[in-house]
């Protein structure tokens, strides 16, 4: 099936033209015949493969003739041999006289009149020779396309040929469309004889998978599409290549609907069946899929052989696909094609057809599907109380987007006026629909969705809500990223004399979360308490009492007892997994591996949390709101420790749940923090824009402090030191947090801001604004002595950081000033500020025209830790440094054909990043077979790697093993020895990598 003149590229066929390269020939020798039939629908691409494919076996230096079927019969005997002969001559040059002469000698033995019994096999073996005389000695491959048309002389000169009663090395590549091969198709006995030759073998052309569709849309388009219109090309397309290309092309030119071209192609495969099998193929359209066997048996009212028989015809087709659990229609786009092909009033009867088979069966789960085609055949009254029934069910089984889904079709349902045979709705609370809907759009992650509904629902309301409205009212606010609104809801409830105890509990408990959240601390502790003491009057508080357990545990885990902290916080999660609901399960594991992975600095260990805990909240249908979030927490923590192209995988995971207000703020600055460090300037600037304008309306210093630290460093990389004093500034001026160590994260870019300036002489020094920094710089300093212990060495690390680059203020640097920033980052397994430490003392060393050994040896660290994180910026500037100071940089050996930034193979697929100026000279792709990373380990070490990817503890490990901790830490020992790796998150991932899932 041709396409457009403006030709897509050839996407995901990588693997298939391998194999037909060595099966055509590399796998042959001389004398020797192979062939390959390559069968798939129309569109999947089958023509495009035998061009490129052609293409590439000529460059192999291969003869090759290609030429097309016609739908005309047997009309014109071997019409294909005879295009491909003539195309051939026609591209042929003066210097290839010889071969000319031989093409030309064959095509008048196809012009002489022959007759006779023995007539037909002269005619093949003069063929034969012929084909030999073209070939001269080399391989000849016969590429025919469409071959469901083939003749019947040319059928047996392709069983001659193959059969090897010639003497010639000949390849034969052919495409048939698959579902014209049905009944009694001559090429069908064809292809059977052919089969029992081993050198004949059938290729069986699949659609594109997802990521090759995407990346396909991706290059038509000429940008990576938006993950909605992603979603809704794979739907309707299906995979099939020709139908991402229009799509794609609707798409790129603006065109709304379904294109005429489209539209002809599908109702002229379909129109083309048998009336039965038409009548199948209009009712799987109209259902819900898969639809089972029964089903469609009750909507057709077919005897079941004839069912059979039409089934059979619109799978032979391509235009179902029939599975154990039933049928689907092989392109969705056929649905919506078919869809205006039925008058209104026989949609609608096929639709009440499925509605009355669905309700004689009450013992399966069909609500959700009874409530769909009562609404689609006009009757609203009973479609409500099913759409009700499958809304209770998906909350039961913790599907909140489906549950959002039915509850607002539902909503819609009670709003329609009723006629005709469905008679009266029952009666229904509108209340009670609204808050449903509200609550449920909330945990799905719509909430600004959840936000309007409220607001529907409080119109009826008295001027001053009731305390449990305004208690959802904040926690739905506080959720969409405008926590200040948020707390003062929380206040307000605390402030009434008309709410409960219970209520102010409630309200106490989740003021306490938010507070954590910001970073407020102190004001988190306090209001915990409150919480507890309110809830310990009241029964059935679980929820209160987990939530403000396990802010109440931060609290004191930062400013008090880490130990102690982090218990409560555990004792929380345990509390919640027993009785809590799911946000309670999913609050509790937020605060854990925040706290792992922050304060106490705890890293392996708290992205192991972070990434159990996903798992565990996805299983509770909360993948969009707190999936979102602890996958976040789990790429900042891989952030830190440097595994860097790990990271990137978790963040890109994420992201396929398109999360909205805070949960986004909390991803993309995560994936700001990546690019930042990458050196990419454009999707760190797009992932700024975006947290900057849901942050507009007011954010949490969590959010308004990171984005604020990512657009200095981004600026400083740029040489913009005046918009990174700027941005510092503000987050000076704002800043209510009590976290020190993101204080001190600040005050160390805005005096490292001020020293660039000092470098580079383009920006005046602000004495104004280093004198506030010094200031900061003593807070954190008197804050962070009376914080925990964690907190404290944290927090001493970027104060480290800051008293070297203030040495840069004050003259040419310290270098004792910078080896202590470089011990204490890597006391902490920090290999990014490590390695800028590193440079910084080389700097101040060759400033002082003293130790340049030492100097050099510092820029080839500081190189190779920057290099295998894929550090652009910070790789170019020690670049820069070493080139001044003659230093010679010696690369890091490394696999070829990898990426240093993502330590796997390169890919130059659509979407995917790779940083400029990462790395120089050219590199040579050597394909190796793929090795299993854990062949050193003994069985015993096996099994202790992956309880280690569990997140156990040796504690834990050696209980479930039966062996004690000490010699559980003496295994962990020897499998990062064998393994290489430095920490337990390196050793699950190489786990993760190899366990062949």
């Amino acid at each position: 099936m041709a396409s457009e003149v403006d030709s897509a590229p050839l996407v995901g066929r990588a693997d298939q033209l391998a194999t037909l390269r060595a099966a055509l020939h590399d796998d042959i020798g001389p004398g020797q015949t192979a062939a390959v039939f390559v069968t798939g629908e129309s569109g999947v691409g089958k023509t495009r493969l035998l061009t490129e494919a052609a293409a590439r076996l000529r460059d192999a230096g291969a003869v090759v003739l290609t030429g097309s079927c016609l739908d005309i019969g047997d009309a014109s005997p071997l019409h294909p041999v005879l295009q491909a002969l003539r195309r051939f001559d026609a591209d042929l040059t003066a210097a290839q006289a010889r071969t000319s002469s031989a093409v030309r000698g064959l095509l008048r033995t196809f012009a002489e009149d022959s007759s006779g019994a023995d007539s037909a096999g002269a005619l093949l073996e003069r063929v034969s020779r012929g084909l030999s005389l073209i070939a001269e000695g080399r391989p000849l491959v016969l590429v025919l396309d469409d071959l469901q048309w083939v003749d019947r002389t040319t059928r047996q000169l392709l069983l001659y040929l193959l059969a090897g009663l010639g003497d010639l090395q000949l390849s034969v590549l052919a495409a048939v469309r698959a579902e014209s091969l049905q009944g009694a198709h001559p090429l069908r006995r064809v292809l059977t004889e052919l089969r029992r030759l081993r050198s004949v073998r059938v290729l069986d052309l699949a659609p594109l998978d997802r990521a090759d569709t995407d990346r396909l849309a991706g290059e038509i388009v000429g940008t990576p599409l938006a993950p909605e219109a992603a979603d809704q090309v794979w739907q309707r397309s299906g995979g099939n290549p020709f139908v991402v290309e229009e799509l794609a092309r609707d798409l790129r030119d603006g065109r709304d609907g379904l294109s005429d071209t489209l539209r002809e192609i599908f109702l002229s495969r379909v129109d083309v069946l048998p009336r039965q099998a038409h009548a199948a193929v209009h009712a799987v359209a109209a259902g819900v899929e898969p639809v089972e066997h029964w089903l469609l048996a009750e909507v057709l009212g077919l005897p079941e052989p004839e069912l059979i028989e039409a089934l059979r015809e619109a799978v032979a087709h391509r235009l179902l696909v029939g599975a154990d659990d039933g049928y689907r229609l092989r392109h969705r786009l056929v649905a919506e094609v078919l869809a205006h092909e039925l008058l209104p009033a026989e949609r609608a009867g096929l639709h009440r057809r499925y509605a009355e088979a669905l309700t004689q069966a009450p013992a399966e789960l069909h609500q959700a599907r009874l409530a769909h085609h009562w609404r689609l055949a006009g009757e609203p009254a009973r479609a409500l109380p099913a759409a009700m029934a499958a809304a209770r069910e998906a909350q039961r089984l913790h599907g909140f987007a489906e549950a959002h889904r039915h509850w607002s079709a539902a909503l819609q349902l009670a709003a329609t006026p009723t006629s005709g045979p469905g008679g009266v709705p029952p009666e229904v609370d509108q209340a009670v629909l609204l808050e449903h809907a509200a609550e449920t759009a909330h945990q799905s992650g719509e909430h600004a969705r959840a936000l309007s509904l409220l607001a529907e629902l409080a119109g009826g309301e008295p001027l001053d809500p009731s305390c449990g409205l305004r208690i959802r009212r904040a926690r739905y606010l506080a959720a969409a990223g405008r926590s200040a609104p948020a707390e003062a809801e929380y206040r307000g409830v605390l402030e009434s004399v008309d709410c409960t105890a219970g209520e102010r509990a409630a309200a106490a408990a989740q003021l306490a979360h938010l507070l954590v959240l910001q970073g407020r601390y102190a004001d988190a502790g306090q209001r915990a308490r409150e919480a507890l003491e309110l809830a310990a009057t009241v029964d059935g508080s679980t929820n209160s009492v987990v939530l403000a357990s396990a802010a109440l545990g931060f609290s004191e885990a930062f400013l008090e007892d880490p130990d102690s902290g982090l218990a409560v916080v555990r004792r929380a999660l345990e509390t919640a997994e027993r009785s809590g609901g799911p946000e309670d399960v999913a609050c509790a594991y937020l605060h854990l591996a925040e706290l792992l992975t922050g304060p106490l600095n705890i890293l392996e260990e708290g992205v192991v949390v972070a990434r159990r805990g996903a798992e565990r909240v996805a299983e509770l249908g909360l993948g969009r709101t707190y999936e979102t979030r602890l996958l976040a927490i789990a790429t900042n923590g891989l952030f830190r420790v440097g595994q860097w192209a790990e990271a990137e995988k978790v963040v890109a995971a994420a992201l396929r749940h398109r999360p909205s207000g805070a949960d986004a703020v909390e991803l993309l600055l995560a994936r700001c923090r990546l690019s930042v460090g990458y050196g990419d300037v454009e999707a760190s600037d797009r992932d700024l824009e975006a947290v900057a304008t849901m942050l507009a309306g007011g954010g949490a210093p969590r959010h308004v402090l990171p984005m604020l630290i990512l657009r200095a460093g981004l600026a400083m990389w740029q040489g913009r030191h005046d918009v990174a004093r700027q941005a510092v500034q503000r987050g000076m001026t704002e800043s209510r947090s009590d976290d020190v160590v993101l204080l001190g994260t600040l005050a160390w870019h805005g005096l490292r801001a001020e020293a660039e300036a000092h470098a580079s002489r383009t920006v005046a020094v602000d004495p104004t604004a280093v004198r506030r920094l010094r200031d900061a710089v003593d807070r954190v300093t008197a804050k962070s002595a009376t914080a925990a212990g964690p907190v404290r060495v944290v927090a001493d690390g970027f104060l480290a950081l800051c008293t070297a680059e203030l040495t840069r203020l004050d003259g040419r640097g310290d270098p004792d000033a910078w080896a202590r920033s470089a011990a204490e980052w890597d006391k902490r397994n920090h290999p990014y500020p490590a390695a800028y430490s590193r440079l910084r003392q080389a700097e101040a060393l060759l400033a002082r025209r003293g130790r340049s050994s030492t100097a050099g040896t510092l820029l080839r660290q500081a190189h190779e830790m920057a290099l295998s994180l894929g550090a652009v910026p910070l790789t170019s500037e020690i670049r820069t440094l070493a080139g001044r100071a003659r230093v010679e940089l010696t690369d890091r050996a490394q696999p070829a054909g990898v990426d240093r930034r993502q330590g796997r193979p390169r890919s130059t697929g659509v979407g995917h990043r790779r940083p400029a100026g990462s790395g120089s000279g050219s590199v040579t792709v050597v394909a190796g077979p793929v090795v299993d990373e854990l062949t050193t380990l003994t069985a015993r070490e096996r099994e202790v790697l992956a309880a280690v990817a569990e997140g156990l503890t040796n504690k834990e490990i050696g209980q479930r093993l039966f062996i004690s901790e000490r010699t559980i830490g003496v295994h962990v020992s020897h499998i990062f020895d064998k393994l290489q790796v430095r920490t337990r998150v390196q050793a699950s991932a190489i786990h993760l990598r190899n366990r062949g899932e």
